[in-house]
């Protein structure tokens, strides 16, 4: 199943996940978007991690597939706000968000400063 060889698609393609669970997938991050959103609660972690073993059985109790899902999608900007308020908190994850935020601040002001000087 893999449809194309970014980040993501070989997670799903090293995992053998089908068609069927990659779109049950996209529901689970969907509704969490809704729902961040909307500014409900989203609960913890682990219940999403839940949600993730209910669409992909075979996957089951891993809950460093059902981290990777969020953290390869954060990574390739898609559903960002789902790992943020999921794993946001997680010491696991903090060097890597501030890393991330830091480079973020940095290419804006690149971007500010050449523009107010050019």
């Amino acid at each position: 199943m893999l449809f194309y060889n970014g980040p993501y698609d070989r997670l799903l393609f090293d995992h053998d996940v089908t068609r069927e669970q990659r779109d049950a997938i996209a529901d689970i991050f969907d509704d969490y978007r809704q729902k961040i959103d909307a500014g409900e609660d989203v609960g913890i972690s682990a219940t999403y991690e839940q949600r993730i073993y209910e669409a992909v059985p075979h996957k089951h109790g891993n809950y460093h597939f059902a981290e990777d899902l969020a953290h390869v999608n954060h990574q390739c900007g898609s559903w960002e706000e789902v790992f943020e308020m999921l794993y946001g908190d997680s010491p696991k994850f903090q060097n890597y968000l501030n890393n991330r935020n830091s480079l973020a601040i940095s290419a804006f002001n690149k971007w500010y400063f050449s523009y107010r000087i050019g």
